[in-house]
């Protein structure tokens, strides 16, 4: 009896084993959702599978080996395992081959924003990246880990919230103190209630720490228990305080580029847009917070409409009970002064926008929507590239894709560099005026 027990439940055990890898490879091929709830739960498995589809088909593949070895294929459901480990095998290695075209689609991506003879602008001006080796759907992934050898400062205060109000400096160890380096503003993501200056965008600061530049991550107050505008505000005066001390360390105050995921794409993009706004810088007013250029990542642009229908509504009551506290319906001006789309004017400096086609937490839309506004408004160059099967927060792992990304933000970088001249700060003009302006 005990033994007529057992077999449903061993038939469910081998149903789920045929069905799971399957299922996590199509997730991360066509998440099951990529709003509200369901959204949030295709995220974790389809960020690990989009990013390491081979390791995935090795743990995949060394589970059926020992299937075959025991002759499990034998039986009815075993073939259909075996047909199920074939198709998500087959799914893996498609996905390896979206993340190896991620280098077409940036570079595509950079031609149509900067012109197709744009790496000629950095080789004249003699700041062109090294050429790198090309590397194919196949080829070894690279390791990127920030150096503790490269931490010239840690835990730097820049503001009255205390262990908030701290940052990071990163340089090469040979970088001269007196000289000249670009710099690199690094904004932590986390949906505004999480979020430290360590693990995170290691790949690209790791990379142009290499290349000479000196990065800088930062903390900033973060809600429950801080409420809208504290973490711009904080954004903001780390932005001053590094263009009025980083000389000190090597860094270059005239050019300053400003990046972030997630949230933190919120909050770089909205501190690029909104240089010198005084609604963001009670008690510095005078402190320069223009940047040079802007990389966000995965970013949200429109607090009140994420994704152009309106927005995930589970998504916008987060925002209304621990962001802004207020209600959409009750304070729309607040909440278009907290989102970057609402800021875009002739003023914004030059932005390169990158965003996933599988992002389950920020859609898509919301980045395709900010490229356009940037397009329609800017004087200066915007590149959009939408990368495909890329879950968010991809670059977080040192995969075959962010390899391509951190590539392509050096080159854009360089570009930048060789091509825009700092402008002098201009006090931005009032909310209500800029505001009025972008509708």
């Amino acid at each position: 009896m005990p033994r007529r027990a057992s077999q449903p439940v061993g038939a469910a055990t081998g149903a789920a084993r045929s069905i799971l890898p399957l299922a996590l490879t199509a997730n991360a091929i066509r998440p099951v959702s990529r709003t509200g709830p369901i959204g949030a739960w295709a995220f974790w498995p389809g960020w690990h599978v989009s990013e390491l589809p081979l390791a995935t088909l090795a743990v995949q593949l060394a589970g059926t080996g020992r299937f075959v070895r025991r002759r499990g294929w034998r039986t009815p459901a075993g073939s259909t395992r075996l047909l199920a480990q074939a198709a998500s095998a087959a799914g893996l290695i498609a996905l390896q081959q979206s993340a190896a075209d991620s280098g077409r689609v940036l570079e595509e991506a950079l031609d149509h924003g900067l012109g197709t003879g744009y790496r000629k602008h950095a080789e004249e001006a003699g700041i062109a990246p090294p050429e790198h080796p090309a590397v194919g759907a196949w080829g070894v992934m690279p390791t990127y880990i920030a150096r503790r050898s490269r931490l010239r400062a840690s835990g730097i205060n820049y503001g009255p919230a205390g262990k908030r109000n701290l940052l990071d400096i990163w340089a090469r160890e040979d970088l001269p103190a007196d000289g000249k380096a670009p710099v690199l503003i690094q904004v932590p993501g986390g949906a505004w209630v999480s979020g430290e200056t360590r693990w995170q965008a290691y790949p690209l600061m790791d990379r142009l720490i290499e290349a000479g530049w000196v990065c800088v991550p930062i903390n900033y107050r973060l809600s429950p228990r801080a409420t809208w505008p504290d973490h711009i505000i904080d954004v903001k005066r780390a932005i001053g305080w590094i263009k009025a001390n980083i000389g000190r360390y090597g860094g270059d105050p005239d050019f300053v580029a400003i990046t972030g995921g997630s949230a933190g794409g919120h909050l770089s993009s909205l501190a690029a847009m909104s240089a010198n706004a005084p609604e963001f810088q009670p008690d510095f007013e005078e402190a320069d917070t223009s940047v040079q250029a802007a990389v966000p990542f995965y970013g949200v642009y429109d607090l009140a409409d994420w994704d152009d229908k309106g927005g995930p509504p589970r998504t916008i009551r987060f925002v209304e009970r621990v962001l802004l506290k207020s209600r959409l319906a009750s304070d729309p001006e607040r909440w278009r002064l907290a989102s970057p789309i609402g800021w875009v004017s002739e003023a914004a400096p030059p932005t390169m926008l990158i965003h996933g086609t599988n992002d389950s937490l920020v859609p898509v839309e919301s980045a395709r929507r900010m490229a356009r506004a940037l397009r329609e408004r800017s004087r200066q160059p915007v590149v959009y590239a939408e990368l495909p099967h890329a879950q968010h927060a991809f670059d977080i792992y040192a995969s075959l894709r962010t390899r391509h990304t951190v590539r392509a933000v050096e080159r854009f970088l360089a570009y930048v560099r060789a091509t825009a001249q700092a402008p002098p700060a201009a006090t931005s003009s009032s909310s209500k005026d800029t505001l009025s302006a972008s509708a």
